[in-house]
């Protein structure tokens, strides 16, 4: 049987390697091609782009409730190989695809359940987990979608086999609490890696999430790691710094006024602000058919530009959300790059007064005023275009319509959290989200109930650290706490009942264990391990031993 001639569609998916800030064959990948040639780098393409019109037959079939599992899978043989055998038996009369599967790929493994002690505390369970959590993947099968770091990590957990970027300083903090320094340091070295390696942090270790980043938390990881390690890790990590900021940063010298660019927004008024964006425009590898179904539904849309939306939401790290979307209700009304979110510009404040004080410890001080202007000129355009007047609180921008959304999220607190909002400011949100968001289980993260995991009536561990940091810079500590409690006592009374620890929870209503999104809840779990750790501490009394939330209120 003669072989077929791969479809025109895929056949510059399959030639053209992956550019890791640059489109996939398109024309602007030949527009960017030049510029970037710095960022092409050895890294493999994802399985989509390898296996083409085999990939989408694959999920197309839904053999696998959770479509990040074939994206998971590795090939037993060369890929191209296995492609050109689809594509001569798939015609056949008794061709099996799933058979043709499991001859050709090693699916992820469930692994062995984690079946803590009995009679654990909360703080002994989650010290037990680190290493449970652990994983070393210095070197990786070269066919695998997992992408090697130099260093053990500390992945989240569940179907989250590989680190994720905003996720792990939360988890870092948890660590650092712990004592284990040790694996804070990896992890900041293996960022580092991947700076240099790729030029940027990318979602996650996978082949897959290289196309985009996630919510800038690298120089957070610095300053924590500063706090161990001493003041020579800000000029040690200047580098990555730089690397970071040159990623959120590219094309802000040439994008012109009422303009966008990769991740750049300028203003009409030449204010520079940032937004989320993903350099392809396909359904995302691992939701693939949810992306498809999502496209299907959207008549009026282009389907390449709310593909683009969808990853851009990924990027946010609140995927997905109706801070998002046109509609509240409704998915496909996403418009993730129209957006100029206010944490992801919170964030790069923070990066530029990082940068500013790196550049002086590394004794150029020359960069480091330069860094502490554009951390001024930042601070002055979040407290201008991305606050509602009417309301009394910090939101999003849409560049595209010249107008705040005005709806009140968690991200709200944001400004507090980086310290950039005026007195002023910071108290009138800070009355906003006590009156909106502070429910029993803690602070939630939108007041819509749409079944998106962002939305009502989920709270997230991130977000309860973010809120209860802020608060406290600003002389809330009341309300900090009340946060932050309310949040610790759901955490204990989940963890009582079924003796793990989740990645959301529901706060508002029957608390627990939270709901929602593209995939069943997930144990574990890195980011809340981390933050309950940090809370019990923050809030134990002296001279008492806080192992459990109810220890914290002995002497109260």
């Amino acid at each position: 049987m003669t072989k077929k001639a791969v479809p025109s569609q895929w056949k510059g998916a399959l030639l053209l390697p992956l550019l890791i800030t640059g489109a996939l064959a398109t024309g602007t990948f030949y527009a960017q091609a030049a510029d970037e040639q710095h960022l092409l780098s050895q890294a493999p393409q994802p399985p989509d782009v390898r296996l083409g019109p085999l990939y989408h037959a694959v999920q197309s079939a839904k053999f696998f409730p959770d479509q990040k599992t074939f994206a998971d899978a590795v090939p037993k043989y060369n890929p191209a190989s296995i492609l050109a055998d689809w594509q001569m038996q798939k015609n056949q009369r008794n061709f099996d695809l799933r058979r043709f599967v499991d001859n050709n790929f090693t699916l992820p493994g469930k692994g062995e359940a984690y079946v803590p002690p009995a009679g654990q505390s909360l703080r002994e369970h989650i010290d037990g987990l680190w290493p449970v959590l652990t994983r070393t993947t210095d070197k990786v099968n070269q066919y695998d979608s997992l992408l090697p770091l130099p260093k053990p990590y500390v992945v989240p957990g569940g179907r989250f086999r590989e680190v994720y970027y905003w996720d792990s300083y939360f988890t870092m903090l948890g660590l650092a609490e712990s004592g284990h320094w040790d694996r804070v340091q990896d992890m900041v070295d293996n960022f580092a890696h991947e700076l240099d390696q790729y030029g940027h942090i990318p979602n996650g270790n996978r082949s897959y999430y290289l196309s985009r980043s996630q919510p800038p938390f690298f120089s957070l990881m610095v300053d924590l790691l500063a706090q161990h390690a001493g003041e020579n890790a800000y000029s040690k990590y200047l580098p990555q710094l730089q690397k970071e900021y040159q990623y959120w940063m590219a094309d802000a010298q040439t994008v012109t006024a009422g303009n966008a660019s990769k991740r750049v927004v300028k203003l009409k008024d030449g204010t520079v602000l940032n937004r989320y964006w993903d350099a392809r425009d396909v359904p995302r590898t691992e939701s693939y058919m949810d992306d498809i179904t999502t496209a299907e539904k959207a008549t009026q849309r282009n389907k390449a530009e709310l593909y683009r939306d969808l990853r851009s939401g990924a990027a946010s790290g609140w995927d997905f959300s109706s801070r998002w979307f046109d509609d509240p209700k409704d998915l496909s009304t996403i418009r993730t790059t129209d957006i100029v979110p206010v944490d992801l510009n919170a964030l790069l404040f923070h990066l530029e007064k990082t940068l500013a004080h790196a550049s002086k410890a590394a004794d150029k001080q020359n960069d480091s005023q330069r860094y502490a202007e554009l951390a001024e000129k930042r601070q002055a355009a979040i407290n201008r275009y991305l606050w509602n007047a009417e309301g009394g609180w910090y939101t999003d921008y849409d560049w595209k319509r010249s107008s705040v959304r005005t709806q009140l999220t968690a991200a709200a607190l944001f400004p507090l959290y980086m310290q950039l909002a005026s007195d002023d400011q910071a108290a009138k949100t800070a009355a906003a989200v006590e009156k909106q968001l502070v429910k029993a289980g803690g602070l939630v993260t939108t007041n819509v109930h749409n079944g998106q995991q962002w939305d009502a009536p989920n709270g997230w561990a991130p977000l309860q650290w973010v809120a209860v940091e802020g608060l406290n810079h600003y002389g809330k500590q009341t309300l900090a706490k009340e946060i932050g409690m309310r949040f610790l006592d759901n955490v204990q009374a989940t963890y009582d009942r079924e003796h793990k620890l989740v990645e959301k929870y529901v706060v508002e209503g029957n608390l627990g264990g939270g709901g929602g999104g593209e995939y069943p809840l997930q144990d574990g779990f890195g980011w809340t391990n981390g933050v309950t750790l940090k809370l019990m501490d923050m809030y134990c009394p002296k001279d008492v031993t806080c192992n459990n939330v109810n220890d914290m209120k002995k002497s109260q």
